[in-house]
């Protein structure tokens, strides 16, 4: 049985479709998250794509963990051994300088966050699009690199 008749109405040709039967042959993540053209989505099942997804999630998270409590305690400690430099003698800040500085460096990111350049605005669009036709593969990295910040 056909899903689809042909007729011709005038100089207009239509097509009418039997939603069921089109329905039918739709896989269930098609119905559910649109219809996803990427090349992953077409050479995995959905849950060869949430388990690769969740994997890479998984391990990005902990890296992320891990690197990010190095890079804080780093980060942190220098400022405490400023302090305490400063505190005992060895160096003396300019304050009213640094607060001259600071105030220079927000004006220029204001400025700068004002327009964002092409190539940007293009990268963004490029993620959008690539996340948009991996959307199970996306949805398994994000809840995979949570666990990992968790674990």
């Amino acid at each position: 049985m056909s899903s689809s008749v042909n007729f011709k109405k005038g100089e207009d040709t239509f097509e009418l479709i039997d939603l069921a039967e089109y329905a039918k042959k739709q896989r269930w993540w098609n119905r559910v998250f649109g219809q996803n053209s990427g090349p992953i989505a077409e050479k995995y099942s959905v849950a060869t794509q949430i388990a690769i997804g969740g994997v890479t999630g998984w391990c990005a998270g902990f890296l992320f963990k891990k690197v990010g409590k190095v890079a804080a305690s780093a980060v942190g400690g220098g400022f405490f051994l400023l302090q305490i430099a400063n505190h005992t003698g060895y160096i003396t800040v300019d304050w009213k300088r640094v607060e001259q500085d600071v105030k220079k460096a927000k004006k220029q990111l204001k400025l700068g966050a004002e327009k964002s350049p092409k190539e940007v605005r293009t990268k963004v669009d490029e993620v959008t699009t690539f996340l948009k036709k991996n959307i199970v593969l996306t949805g398994g990295f994000a809840g995979g690199f949570l666990i990992g910040l968790a674990s």
